[in-house]
């Protein structure tokens, strides 16, 4: 009896596999036959309306086609409640939003607090110290997993993920809590500040071949040799960190370590350094003060996540969120705003996002009735089968409420100032509901419940999650 059973199971494994075998030698099953080829054909009758947007799309985009003409008015401007903030930045052709985004929710502050007329901190200052410590992140992962096989999963992940100039709040948070920041005059970007492409390929090549040397340093050795030689892989490492830091400063400049600075224009300079210039104007503990919620619907409400791995700072903190309906957040945005704060925002900005009026509406766009198919899957759907995700960050500023209830929203965009609407980005409620992903607040702004929430021990989620990938 034993001896059928295992014989059963045996057949039912071997099954499938006798099926792909079958495909892959040629058989119809599952494979375009004739039949079906000649049914699928049918979908196409070639009439009027068929050639008229098969020539028009020869020559023409989707999305210009697509363009709905009936929503073809500016959405209203005026919103009820609106933070104090002035002048738009311009992230250039780099993938640091969520830097913009972080120094922009602190820049509204000084602005308001000194009555500034204009101010911006300096990203290039805090992107250098980013990409020396997403380096080190990379390295000590290395050294950390030396004694995983290549193929592992979590090793794999590293070399493929070195670094990059994508990221999210919590390493702005890391990042000036450990170095401090400077106004924008104190270190100006730069031309590989503003287009990183080239001098993020090869800080990833160099990477991944420090990477592998450090694990051929683990493989070199013998088993008793393993032991002790974390200290020697240790001092490898800070070679290696060398010469990065050496090309960072050529790409990027030497980080201050003392300036002057005149709060407005007359006035006499004062000497800061990047710490003292924290401590006077952010003056926040940027680690403990904000909450980040978020609304994936993928997963259960009311729970506490950690992403593993995603940090910026590898003796810093991974990201941490709580779960909430989007209803929650937009509870806790509108206190915000109401509060004169602004807020870290993120979302899908590609989708129905119409770049000529700054407008991002469901009814941008109709791409069912030019493709003749129907696209009906909703928020959760989309995020399982990885066709929405959080892609972009941009700073909360506005809300319209009509009878207390929001009607739209406005986020100040990183863009530059010709980009959308005079620099911002306008977001229908509905759009809201669709495609907004994660929000930072203030913890004065989170209800007690939902504080109560944060004491929960994380659920840890693997860091190559779709979810979680940074954003650009």
């Amino acid at each position: 009896m034993h001896r059928l059973s295992s014989l059963a199971a045996i057949l039912l494994v071997m099954a499938p596999m006798t099926l792909m075998a079958q495909q892959r030698a040629g058989a119809p099953e599952g494979g375009i036959s004739e039949q079906m080829l000649s049914q699928i054909k049918e979908s196409y009758q070639g009439t009027p309306a068929d050639k008229a947007v098969k020539n028009a799309l020869a020559g023409t985009s989707i999305a210009t086609l697509a363009v709905n003409s009936e929503n073809a008015a500016m959405i209203d401007t005026h919103f009820s409640d609106k933070v104090k903030t002035s002048g738009i930045t311009d992230q250039k052709s780099s993938g640091r939003c969520w830097l913009f985004t972080g120094l922009n929710v602190l820049r509204a502050k000084v602005i308001d607090k000194y009555d500034l007329k204009s101010f911006e901190f300096s990203q290039n200052y805090v992107f250098f110290w980013d990409q020396l410590e997403k380096a080190n992140l990379f390295l000590q992962g290395v050294i950390d997993t030396a004694e995983l096989p290549f193929e592992d999963r979590q090793v794999d992940w590293l070399f493929a993920n070195p670094i990059g100039d994508g990221g999210q709040f919590t390493g702005v948070a890391n990042l000036l809590t450990k170095y401090g920041v400077v106004p924008s005059s104190a270190m100006p970007e730069t031309f590989c500040s503003n287009n990183t492409s080239q001098m993020s390929m090869l800080l990833k090549l160099k990477l991944r071949e420090d990477g592998l040397r450090l694990r051929q340093m683990y493989d070199g050795a013998d088993k008793k040799a393993r032991k002790t030689i974390g200290e020697q892989m240790i001092q490898e490492k800070t070679k290696m960190l060398g010469e990065i830091y050496h090309f960072l400063v050529l790409c990027l400049g030497e980080p201050p370590t003392q300036f002057q600075w005149a709060q407005k224009e007359g006035e006499a300079a004062q000497d800061f350094t990047p710490k003292s210039f924290y401590d006077k104007y952010v003056a926040e503990d940027l680690e403990n003060n904000y909450v980040m919620v978020m609304n994936d619907p993928c997963r259960e409400y009311g729970k506490v996540y950690e992403i593993d791995y995603d940090r910026h700072v590898y003796d810093g903190h991974n990201w941490v969120y709580v779960n909430l309906p989007v209803e929650r957040i937009k509870e806790m945005a509108i206190a915000s705003i109401k509060d004169n704060s602004a807020m870290y925002f993120s979302c899908d900005v590609g989708k129905f996002l119409s770049r000529s009026k700054g407008t991002l509406d469901l009814a941008n766009f109709d791409y069912a009735s030019l493709a003749g198919m129907s696209f009906g899957m909703d928020k959760k759907e989309r995020v399982m089968t990885h066709a929405s995700g959080s892609s972009h960050a941009m700073t909360l500023v506005a809300v319209d409420l009509k009878d207390g209830k929001p009607v739209k929203w406005m986020v100040e965009n990183s863009w530059g100032a010709a980009s959308g609407y005079k620099g911002h980005l306008i977001m229908t409620d509905e759009w809201f509901n669709e495609y907004m992903f994660r929000l930072v607040v203030d913890k004065k702004y989170v209800p007690a419940d939902v504080l109560k929430m944060m004491e929960q021990t994380p659920q840890r989620l693997p860091a190559w999650d779709p979810m979680f990938a940074a954003e650009e």
